[in-house]
């Protein structure tokens, strides 16, 4: 008998809106999480203390926590296991949800993440992204089951973290134009779901003609960042939101620590990539975006030099080896590096 349908692994239940968080007692019950309220909560040092206040569950055991190492995971791992819950609920950034994330997965218990920020794409993905000796190792974790982004924290998540957000969505763009080089190339095998949904997303932020200031781009932003955890669950890997664009992401990180972030280093990426390609189209549409979000665009708007950021350029393929992408493909020397580079600002201007 031939085989109708697949099974995707999916949350139970996805809210973005106004004062999700306060839907949270109702949702654990209707997805039968947990029917008694008895959950940890997981909280960072930041709005923490504001959101354990309004938190309606009387029975949970909060957590405050430093997140966003392989630590601090472990350590939070180790508080559960005395607390006898049904369900952990991750509730802040994508640092706090991804640590949720691993310490859940660690004990097998269910989780389910909020979030008050959009930094990544991680609150809905099968990976957690987490600090081990200064360097920083991306972790199969189990996916949440259930998620809630809460524009009223949202709206007030530090500009630099929304517009790493903003990034992130748009390098799907880029990392699914890899994917399909590869197949052509090598024939890697292309889940065609996996692929629309993580286009589908992208597509929507880079055409909405909102700022981080409305709601409606936020919504936009949060269901595109759900749908490339959706599509990396689908695919069984970062390939459909991971390609040459986070390669650059991960060689500025490890080459240049603290610049912006990670989202955003890998938007500059995504638009070196697409010039490489020679799709004119998309390179002139996706600019037009990271300009009206303010994503730094150029070396000097990276605070690199141009030396500086053809350097993390070349050695960007070292990031993920045995990945192909349009690096890759290309094997351009330094020379052709700045060469491209500079014809790409002058576009710009």
């Amino acid at each position: 008998m031939p085989l109708l349908a697949r099974t995707v692994l999916a949350p139970l239940a996805v809210e973005v809106a106004a004062g999700a968080l306060a839907r949270l007692p109702e949702l654990l019950v209707d997805t039968r999480i947990s029917s008694g309220g008895r959950v940890a909560v997981a909280l960072g040092p930041g709005l923490g203390p504001e959101i354990a206040d309004r938190l309606d569950l009387p029975d949970a055991v909060v957590h405050t926590i430093k997140p966003g190492t392989l630590a601090s995971a472990h350590e939070l791992a180790a508080k559960l296991r005395d607390d006898r819950v049904d369900a952990l609920v991750g509730i802040g950034g994508g640092r706090l949800i991804d640590t949720a994330k691993y310490a859940a997965t660690e004990l097998g218990l269910p989780m389910v993440a909020v979030a008050t920020s959009l930094a990544h794409d991680g609150i809905a993905s099968p990976v957690a992204s987490l600090e081990r000796e200064n360097a920083t190792i991306s972790y199969g974790v189990h996916t949440p089951l259930a998620v809630l982004a809460d524009l009223d924290y949202i709206r007030r998540a530090p500009r630099a973290q929304l517009r790493s957000g903003v990034g992130d969505a748009l390098t799907n763009l880029s990392a699914t134009a890899d994917w399909q080089l590869s197949h052509e190339v090598n024939g890697e095998a292309v889940d065609g779901l996996a692929l629309a949904i993580a286009r589908t997303g992208a597509e929507a932020v880079l055409r909405h003609p909102g700022t981080v200031a409305d709601d409606g781009f936020l919504s936009t932003l949060a269901n595109a960042l759900v749908q490339g955890g959706l599509a990396m669950g689908m695919a069984g890997s970062s390939r459909p939101c991971s390609g040459g664009c986070h390669e650059i992401a991960h060689a500025l990180q490890a080459r240049h620590p603290g610049l912006v972030g990670h989202g955003e280093q890998g938007a500059i990426g995504a638009l070196f990539c697409t010039w490489l390609r020679g799709d004119r189209a998309l390179f002139a549409e996706l600019a037009a975006a990271m300009d009206r979000h303010g994503l730094a665009r150029t070396p000097g708007e990276l605070g690199l030099t141009l030396d500086e950021l053809t350097a993390a350029i070349e050695y960007a393929p070292r990031t993920r080896p045995g990945r192909y992408t349009i690096l890759e493909h290309r094997e351009l020397d330094s020379v052709a590096i700045s060469r491209h580079l500079t014809e790409m600002m002058h576009e710009l201007v």
